[in-house]
């Protein structure tokens, strides 16, 4: 049993580097987010599952939505970063508090988009996913929290030794594949 768990745990962590690499033009993320979750779906139903079939759905995410999924993401970061630059500048009165506010927004966002991605399947509508992701976020606050950690993990791997963030994009892909089904059960 212990074998299988850790087989689980080294399918992560190759499919968070696969992740990495499909999100390189960044504005594919999410495209490989939910290409790595389908990956992960097929390994736990122990289907056939590999690198042609991950990029075979990459390429699917990318062509039905994926790319103003991913260019919507980024205008969200830029709008929040030029936020807390004037927050930072001092010209804005509350500042303080449109910041925070701000930065919440952006990891409400974040959350919403990876569980969209999560629930990605091939002929969905990103519009909808993100509808239906973003009701799940808030109605699911423990679960929101638990990605956000999963973000922190992220970013300390980065800190630490950069090629470390791109296995742990598999880790916290699969806890946002864990909640969903936890969500649909």
């Amino acid at each position: 049993m212990r074998m299988v768990r850790f087989g689980l745990f080294a399918e992560c962590l190759l499919t968070g580097v696969w992740i990495a690499l499909a999100s390189l033009p960044l504005v594919t993320l999410p495209a490989a987010l939910a290409a790595g979750a389908a990956h992960l779906r097929r390994h736990l139903a122990h289907e056939r599952g590999g690198l042609p079939e991950f990029a075979s759905d990459v390429r699917a995410a990318t062509r039905h939505g994926g790319l103003p999924a991913g260019l919507a993401g980024w205008a969200a970061l830029a709008l929040v970063a030029a936020d807390l630059a004037v927050v930072r500048a001092g010209g804005l009165p509350g500042g303080a508090f449109a910041g925070a506010v701000g930065v919440l927004a952006l990891l409400g966002l974040t959350v919403a988009g990876l569980r969209a991605a999560v629930a990605w399947r091939p002929g969905s509508s990103w519009r909808a996913l993100t509808a239906a992701a973003a009701h799940r976020t808030v109605r699911d606050p423990a679960g929101s929290l638990v990605l956000v950690c999963g973000f922190a993990v992220i970013a300390a791997s980065a800190w630490f030794a950069l090629p470390l963030a791109a296995p742990a994009l598999g880790i916290v892909t699969a806890a946002a594949l864990a909640l969903e089904r936890r969500a649909a059960a």
